[in-house]
């Protein structure tokens, strides 16, 4: 199978499951403000990792409620979705956004000074040669 189809049954798989995880009844799903971040399909289309994030919640009670409620997920893709076969879903927390956010966070805290005493005396003397390089020039 070309790797464009597999790529857009992850693409087309995501928004399903998206969609279907609103669906779900389980408090411990439907209390969290989940984000399906990617989904990965094995070639032979018989498995799927859904990688997901969760903002609110538990995490293992959210991990819990998933892996529950997995079977009427799957239900649900095999409505919404023409696939001969439909994968077992296997639910992956992804940890890049609040990794995201903690960059961030520390980025934000970062000071910018332009004390020249800070700066080292070899970096200074390049900044004075650069600068009279330049007015030469003119």
């Amino acid at each position: 199978m070309p790797k464009y189809r597999r790529g857009r049954i992850n693409d087309e798989m995501q928004k399903e499951v998206a969609q279907a995880i609103r669906n779900v009844k389980d408090p411990r799903v439907s209390g969290a403000f989940i984000s399906i971040t990617g989904v990965d399909v094995t070639p032979d289309l018989k498995f799927a990792k859904i990688y997901y994030s969760a903002l609110t919640g538990d995490k293992k009670e959210i991990r819990q409620g998933l892996r529950a409620a997995s079977g009427f997920i799957r239900g649900q893709i095999a409505k919404s979705m023409n696939l001969r076969i439909t994968p077992e879903l296997t639910f992956i927390e992804d940890g890049s956004i609040e990794y995201g956010a903690k960059i961030s966070k520390i980025l934000e805290n970062i000071t910018v000074t332009e004390d020249i005493d800070s700066i080292p005396v070899d970096i200074k003397e390049k900044k004075i040669i650069e600068k009279g390089e330049d007015e030469s020039d003119d």
